[in-house]
């Protein structure tokens, strides 16, 4: 019998185009990550130039957060529905406009809206871009396929970190939203060419000439054309996003959801809040860019070291190990001597274990949810948890405002990962095995 594509997909090794439209995927996402938090970089000279009290800076470094929560909720559900490349290409589109658009705010209303709307194209992207890695990968490397390209966030913001400080030397904030629009647009005609839609989603929703678009990718990937598409049941279930809350995945969606909401309100306190920490310790925005851009180097070393281990251990094991140390070491940044050295040493080494939780995360969504529901369940996953990412500014602020300081507050949020491994605990989560036909 035929192997349908699918199957063909999985167990034969990676092609040209795969590993092309997977290295594509990781680019997104790094640019998703300086996109997110160019607001990080930005943030000292828009709070001195317009006079704003950390209560108010908190809720700006949060107003994106919310725009993708939403984003990945909803856009999640348009990925399932339309295909993930138009929804890409869209969100790419949106993201182009936000981020031109803050450049040229002049008060905190505008800034507000712009960034929200760039956090609604972050936020579809990220749960599109998440389906696509997997279903772009064979079985043998989709753990450490989805773990990389979630990598790419803090590898985006060391390389765009490291542009925004230097353009900080010479230039006031808006120019790093400028270098981002630019960044976003110079994505447009890669993604145009080189990621045609996912064959998994083709054979799973079949519109019109999907067995003639599925031939051609195959043909670009170097594998021969299929005749027909198998046949499906005639009980094959149809996409909802209730069946998320279905009683075989009610309690997997709603405890990976708490875990997310959890971990992300620890990583975005520390990583939004860095710059303008050190800035008020006494240093130049730039150097406080250079200790968040070390967080990064930190981050992407853990999310490439964990993604490695996912090849030998199970995910979520080597999740609740990185979650302790992500709680140790955020705490211990509010304890850091004003020293960029030392303060640059602990970023690194919460960022590494902060990353490295959760690109182990986007692992286990990639696992847990089946075809059909894999943007809609990432993107819900993401949107819902994002909640906690857009509130974790917003508390550090107004904490710092009662009066506490650094040490207890960052103990408060470094807390968070603490929450998601209990959740992780309560998880019934079978580590999935694979026959492999060949290696890639």
């Amino acid at each position: 019998m035929n192997k349908s594509p699918r199957d063909i997909i999985l167990h034969t090794p990676m092609g040209a185009l795969q590993i092309v439209a997977i290295a594509l995927c990781i680019g997104l996402t790094a640019l998703d990550g300086f996109d997110v938090l160019s607001i990080s970089f930005a943030s000292p000279g828009i709070a001195a130039e317009w006079g704003v009290d950390r209560g108010v800076l908190g809720v700006i470094l949060s107003a994106e957060l919310i725009g993708m929560a939403l984003g990945s909720a909803v856009i999640g559900n348009v990925a399932d529905k339309v295909g993930r490349r138009p929804t890409i290409l869209g969100c790419l589109v949106v993201m182009i406009g936000g981020m031109i658009l803050a450049a040229t705010a002049g008060a905190v209303t505008p800034l507000l809206v712009y960034r929200f709307c760039t956090g609604l194209g972050i936020g579809g992207m990220l749960a599109s871009v998440n389906a696509m890695t997997a279903e772009y990968s064979n079985a043998k490397r989709r753990n450490l396929a989805v773990t990389l390209m979630a990598a790419g966030y803090p590898a985006g913001v060391i390389f765009g970190g490291t542009i925004a400080s230097m353009l900080l030397r010479s230039y006031d904030w808006p120019s790093v939203f400028v270098f981002g629009a630019i960044l976003t647009a110079c994505f447009l005609p890669l993604v145009w060419y080189f990621m045609p839609e996912s064959i998994e989603f083709l054979q799973h929703k079949r519109p019109p000439g999907a067995l003639e678009r599925i031939n051609r990718t195959l043909g670009r990937m170097g594998h021969a054309a299929v005749d027909a598409l198998p046949i499906e049941p005639d009980d094959k279930p149809k996409h909802s996003v209730m069946r998320l809350f279905s009683p075989g995945m009610a309690r997997m969606t709603v405890l990976l959801t708490l875990a997310y909401f959890a971990h992300i309100m620890t990583f975005y306190f520390y990583i939004k809040w860095i710059p303008k920490l050190v800035v008020d310790m006494g240093f130049h925005p730039s150097s406080a860019g250079g200790v968040l851009v070390w967080s990064n180097v930190g981050g992407i070393s853990g999310a490439i070291l964990l993604g490695l281990l996912t090849q030998k251990f199970g995910v979520r094991g080597l999740v609740i190990i990185t979650m302790v140390f992500a709680t140790v070491f955020v705490a211990a940044f509010g304890h850091t001597p004003a020293d960029l050295s030392s303060l640059s040493l602990v970023a690194a080494a919460a960022g590494f274990f902060t990353n490295a939780g959760i690109v182990g995360l986007y692992a286990m969504f990639a696992q847990s949810f089946p075809t059909e529901l894999r943007a809609s369940g990432t993107g819900f996953v993401i949107g819902v948890g994002r909640g906690g990412a857009a509130l974790a500014p917003i508390i550090a602020g107004y904490l710092f405002v009662a009066g506490m300081g650094l040490p207890a507050v960052s103990l408060i949020m470094g807390s968070g990962s603490l929450l998601a491994i209990v959740m992780l605990l309560l998880l019934k989560y079978r580590e999935p095995t694979h026959e492999i036909a060949s290696e890639a």
